[in-house]
């Protein structure tokens, strides 16, 4: 087990050490769409690429029936393995929709031998994700 501290600085020296293999600017919350937005996430157990819209029950359905336009895109030209859920629930209850790519292997931020798997899963499909969404932006602001 590890301390509340040494996590915090585990997942510290991760996220550093992405930066550096991995020097780019990434999208994420710089969507420009409200409530639209591309997330990294890593615990002791799991690594996945999300896209989360959080917005207002009115702004999440319409981004969410012009995602559903392009599902087939996504899945086919960009993340075959994506999986969309309309009610996604997170950890603090909160209700969003998401659409995600999980690291189908067992990983962890505290275990460093998976770091470089990760950070490389990060970058292939975060890199997808990004392309799709600036191919399609104007779809899905439209």
């Amino acid at each position: 087990m590890f301390s509340k501290e040494e996590s915090r600085l585990l997942r510290q020296e991760f996220w550093t050490s992405f930066g550096k293999s991995f020097p780019r600017k990434w999208i994420l919350y710089d969507t420009k769409l409200k409530g639209f937005s591309f997330k990294f996430h890593f615990d002791n157990k799991t690594a996945l690429v999300a896209l989360d819209l959080e917005d207002n029950l009115e702004n999440r359905i319409n981004y969410w029936e012009k995602l559903i336009a392009l599902k087939s895109i996504l899945l086919e030209e960009y993340l075959p393995d994506a999986i969309f859920e309309e009610e996604y629930f997170l950890d603090n209850e909160k209700e969003i929709s998401r659409i995600y790519l999980p690291l189908e292997r067992k990983v962890s931020i505290h275990n460093k031998n998976t770091w470089r798997e990760v950070m490389e899963f990060f970058n292939k499909n975060m890199s997808l994700f990004e392309s799709f969404f600036q191919e399609y932006r104007d779809v899905i602001e439209g």
